[in-house]
């Protein structure tokens, strides 16, 4: 697998005209295993959704080589999603198939198969007809990875995909992960575990709206580079300017 390389140049994003993520140049190179750290409210997740297409930039490109429909998957934080609605796990899984079939063509049963087998590597035999909203914290995280595998992205983007779950989940899902970086897609994770970040991570972009560090992961988080995100927190204001920074030449 070839994923494409995703680069931004001077990329502005912002929410009603005030900056979330700050004139961000940089390579997320294919095949690529990177953190996204940085303060709560730092522009994490505004900059994945940016990514994934969902969040036009104010400024700025993302750009992607030989981009194609479904090549980009994204699993949101779990606090953005609706559990109540009353469908069954298999009918989940098979939304992954979508960017393949189409959202109203019948699903093969050789897809159907794949989509169990999928249930089956997450730790999740027999849940085909359990309904979502019986699933714990931990099962529903499971549930959202095996989309994510019949979806076969060369580039996954997670939101916090470790947060609310047990360890025995988190372990089993940071294999799965593991596999994903070593069938060479391009994986990208919002993450707050600063310890699993240095262990699993070679890359890591720490952001405070602003670019602190993009790099290898020993350098982006020195103690100097984590106070100077810490300080510009601690700075943030509501009432912060509209953005109208001129881009750089």
């Amino acid at each position: 697998m070839t994923p494409p390389a995703l680069s931004l140049a001077d990329v502005t994003v912002c929410h009603g005209r005030r900056p979330a993520v700050h004139h961000l140049s940089g390579r997320f190179a294919p095949g690529s295993l990177t953190a996204i750290v940085g303060p709560n409210g730092a522009g994490k997740s505004t900059l994945l959704r940016a990514l994934a297409g969902l969040h036009a930039p104010e400024s700025g490109r993302i750009e992607a080589t030989d981009l194609k429909p479904g090549d980009i998957a994204l699993l949101p934080q779990q606090a953005a999603l609706d559990r109540a609605f009353p469908i069954a796990c298999l009918d989940v899984v098979l939304q992954g198939f979508w960017t393949r079939f189409g959202a109203w063509r019948a699903i093969p049963r050789a897809a159907r198969e794949e989509a169990r087998a999928a249930l089956a590597a997450v730790g999740l035999d027999g849940f085909d007809g359990r309904p979502v909203g019986s699933l714990s914290a931990g099962q529903f995280q499971r549930l959202l990875f095996a989309r994510l595998l019949v979806q076969d992205a060369p580039v996954i983007l997670l939101d916090e995909p470790f947060n609310a779950v047990d360890a025995r989940t988190a372990a089993d899902l940071l294999l799965v992960l593991r596999r994903w970086h070593g069938e060479g897609r391009t994986v990208i994770a919002v993450l707050h575990d600063l310890d699993l970040v240095r262990r699993e991570f070679p890359e890591t972009l720490l952001l405070a709206r602003d670019p602190i560090a993009w790099g290898p992961t020993g350098q982006v988080l020195s103690a100097a580079n984590r106070l100077r995100a810490r300080m510009m927190a601690e700075g943030w204001s509501a009432e912060a300017e509209s953005c109208n920074q001129p881009q750089a030449a």
